[in-house]
C-alpha cells in the first residue's frame, strides 16, 4: 500500500495534469486501504478536477460505501462491482449491490462483473441470471492469464454463448480482443498508474514491461506525444474502447 508521502505524490502528479481526467481506482479491493476515504478520495475531490471511477467488490461496510458516494456526489462516473461466489452468495451481493445502487445518482452508471472461469461457468451463469431479474447490469469477462485468454472446453461452450450474448462488443462484455494495427491513444489520453508509482500507457504494454512513461514518486512521468498504432494482440481492459481512444470502436461508457 503506499505511504502517506507517495499518496503525496500521487495527488500532485494528478493535480498538476494539464486537463481533467476519470480516474479510476482498483487494487485489490480499494476500500480496505486505511487512507482511501480520508486521504486519498476526500483530497482528489478537493485538490484536483478529476471525475473518479471505482472498481470495487462491495465488502465494504456500508458506512464507508455511503461516505464514498458523499464525497463523490457529482463527480462519480462509474462503479464496477466485481462478484466473486467464492466468498459470497449471489444473494447476499444482490441484497448489497440495490442497496448500494439505491444511494448512487441516477446518472453514476452501476455495473456488475464477473470473471468467467472455467470450470465455474453453471454457477456463474445462474448468479448472472439472479443478477439481471433484479434489474442489475451484468458484465461478463473471459478470464485473461499472462500469455492470453483462459481455455474453455467444447462443452462449455453453449454456458459461453449464454453469458455473453450475440457478438457482444466492448460495451457488453470484455472478450480482451486484438486491435493490433489501429491507432490507439493509450498513452495520451489513457495511462495506467501502479502503486509503486510506474505510470504505462496500457496495461499490455505494462504486462510486456514495455511502454513506461516514467514514475510519480520520480517525478519523470512524460505522457507519449501523439497516439500510435497498436502493436499488442489482447486489450484485457474495455476503458480505452469504451471511452473511444481507439480507432473504429464507439465510445460507451460501459466498463
Amino acid at each position: 500500500m503506499p505511504d502517506a508521502a507517495a499518496i503525496d505524490a500521487f495527488l500532485g502528479f494528478f493535480g498538476r495534469l494539464p486537463e481533467a481526467f476519470e480516474i479510476k481506482m482498483s487494487g485489490g479491493e480499494p476500500f480496505t486501504h486505511p487512507a482511501f476515504l480520508d486521504g486519498i478520495v476526500d483530497r482528489l475531490m478537493s485538490e484536483t478536477p478529476h471525475r473518479v471511477s471505482v472498481l470495487t467488490n462491495l465488502s465494504a461496510p456500508r458506512e464507508r460505501l455511503e461516505r464514498f458516494v458523499r464525497l463523490t456526489r457529482g463527480r462519480l462516473n462509474v462503479v464496477s462491482a466485481s462478484l466473486h461466489l467464492e466468498s459470497v452468495t449471489a444473494e447476499q451481493f444482490i441484497e448489497h449491490a440495490l442497496y448500494f445502487k439505491h444511494i448512487l445518482s441516477p446518472d453514476v452508471r452501476f455495473v456488475i462483473n464477473s470473471v468467467l472461469v472455467p470450470g465455474r461457468l453453471e454457477r456463474i451463469a445462474q448468479a448472472a441470471d439472479r443478477v439481471r431479474a433484479a434489474g442489475l447490469r451484468f458484465f461478463p469477462q473471459l478470464m485473461k492469464t499472462k500469455t492470453g485468454l483462459a481455455r474453455y472446453t467444447d462443452a462449455e461452450r453453449p454456458l459461453l454463448e449464454r453469458l455473453l450474448g450475440d457478438a457482444p462488443g466492448p460495451r457488453r462484455a470484455n472478450l480482451a480482443p486484438s486491435y493490433r494495427g489501429r491507432r490507439c491513444h493509450a498513452g495520451v489520453a489513457y495511462f495506467v498508474v501502479s502503486q509503486n508509482g510506474d505510470v504505462w500507457s496500457c496495461r499490455t504494454a505494462k504486462r510486456h514491461g514495455e511502454g513506461k512513461l516514467g514514475n510519480v514518486l520520480a517525478g519523470n512521468v512524460r505522457p507519449a506525444g501523439q497516439p500510435r498504432i497498436c502493436p499488442w494482440d489482447i486489450c484485457p481492459c474495455t476503458v480505452p474502447a469504451n471511452r473511444g481512444m481507439i480507432e473504429g470502436i464507439g465510445e460507451d461508457n460501459a466498463e
